[in-house]
């Protein structure tokens, strides 16, 4: 359980800083860099909540959280 809830946190943490990246220069790459590791942290959320490290409402607001981040983030440029 300790794994998984550090895997979900360690990706949170690279999809915020990719989308830090992504802000000072917005390129193709850092956007497709940016989706790749989004998916991915989505991807290891659904897991944690499918083995019932996390609970489900838990995993749906991290998700949410770290959406509208992306969002602002891809909308402001």
């Amino acid at each position: 359980n300790k794994s998984y809830k550090s895997t979900v946190r360690t990706q949170t943490k690279k999809t915020l800083e990719n989308c830090a990246k992504y802000k000072k220069n917005p390129s193709e790459d850092n956007k497709n860099l940016l989706n790749a590791s989004l998916n991915k942290a989505f991807s290891l959320i659904d897991k944690a909540v499918k083995k019932n490290v996390l609970h489900k409402n838990n995993g749906a607001n991290k998700k949410s959280k770290i959406n509208n981040f992306v969002k602002n983030t891809l909308i402001t440029k």
